[in-house]
């Protein structure tokens, strides 16, 4: 299962040349099973009321129906998750990005991600 970082998801949506076509094909893949975590969207939320990122579309739609239209299932923050956190090294100060890699060892996701200093945890990526 792939878990999408905030920027994959948004570029994505985006249809973001920033996103590499075989990554594409891979997360639009039928067999491939695709996870957006409530975090991620709550990082988004909180970035684009602050404007440091814009949503493509209205909350509702971008964060709510968009990713079930597209078949991506949600992940929520289960106490798991946030125990996780207590065994990870302090590489990286985002708290969203620290929980992501936190669902991404616990539910041994592979973390879609361009961030080079999330690939420093012991999670698998990919890009």
């Amino acid at each position: 299962m792939l878990l999408l970082d905030a920027h994959a998801l948004l570029w994505y949506a985006a249809d973001s040349d920033e996103l590499p076509a075989s990554l594409k094909e891979r997360i639009e893949d039928p067999a491939t099973r695709v996870v957006v975590s409530v975090a991620t969207q709550w990082e988004l939320m909180v970035k684009a009321m602050v404007g440091r990122v814009s949503l493509p579309e209205a909350p509702e739609r971008f964060l709510v129906e968009f990713p079930r239209e597209v078949g991506f299932r949600m992940l929520d923050v289960q106490p798991r998750h946030v125990a996780a956190l207590a065994d990870l090294p302090e590489i990286h100060s985002d708290p969203f990005d620290r929980m992501i890699v936190a669902q991404a060892l616990v539910e041994d996701f592979e973390l879609v991600t361009r961030d080079r200093v999330l690939r420093r945890y012991p999670v698998r990526t990919v890009w």
